[in-house]
């Protein structure tokens, strides 16, 4: 096949039928192929994991998948490769946890225990790409004491990934106390008008505090996935002159 524009891999990929799997994907992109289970059969989610630590993908992320479905895949599976079950963000994990390659921290606050589902996907993702990762649970702007008691730890951390339902304040809240990236997550818990987190997603969006970026409803894998990459980046370049001045010193 044609190498992608821009990179030196060329790309290579498995087809098994049921699924065409992208081997190059670790390469050009820094983590292998990620697994969505949900909508898969326990036969299909067995093969895809199977097929790719056949080609020499040591670690493999299975995300979005019941915890019948995983029994099943996991006496499915042929590569003898340990499968291991996260039930409260059904991640399956195969291959066990790579080291740690991150930066810094990175912390996922979320608003409310209904929140942790969505928060551990997004934990869990980032602790499976390489990073350190401290979780902050129930900090919801209804007791912001809770949120300000953590002050400390937050302004350590490299990204914040920070996930609510209801209004979605936390992450603006969060957002006007760090100097770092902050990541909302939307998640679809709360009341009627609440319309399955769409309130969340709009409210999250229109935050008033810089450095908030959002991801889709209940996406904790793409806020774990994207806090990563931050993570991974290449530190600070040193201040060019010896006269620089803070931004806001600056009139």
């Amino acid at each position: 096949m044609t190498k992608v524009p821009g990179s030196t891999v060329t790309p290579k990929v498995a087809d098994i039928g049921y699924a065409q799997l992208d081997l190059s994907r670790g390469a050009r992109c820094g983590a292998g192929e990620v697994v969505y289970g949900e909508g898969k059969t326990a036969e299909q989610v067995a093969g895809i994991v199977d097929a790719l630590i056949a080609a020499g993908q040591r670690h493999v992320l299975v995300t979005r998948l019941s915890a019948e479905k995983f029994e099943r895949a996991r006496e499915l599976m042929e590569s003898g490769t340990p499968l291991e079950y996260h039930a409260d963000a059904r991640i399956a994990i195969a291959g066990g946890m790579p080291v740690q390659s991150g930066n810094g921290t990175i912390v996922v606050a979320c608003a409310g225990t209904s929140d942790l589902p969505v928060a551990e996907e997004a934990a869990l993702t980032a602790e499976f790409l390489g990073n350190r990762v401290e979780r902050v649970c129930d900090v919801g702007v209804a007791g912001l004491h809770r949120l300000l008691a953590h002050a400390d730890q937050l302004a350590r951390a490299q990204v914040i990934v920070a996930v609510a339902g209801m209004e979605g304040a936390l992450a603006s809240v969060i957002g006007g106390l760090v100097s770092c990236p902050v990541i909302a997550v939307p998640t679809s818990v709360g009341y009627g008008a609440n319309l399955g987190g769409l309130s969340t997603l709009l409210s999250m969006l229109n935050s008033c505090a810089s450095g908030v970026s959002v991801v889709n409803i209940d996406n904790g894998f793409g806020a774990g996935y994207q806090a990563s990459l931050i993570n991974h980046l290449p530190g600070r370049a040193p201040a060019q002159t010896s006269d620089a001045r803070p931004a806001d010193a600056q009139r």
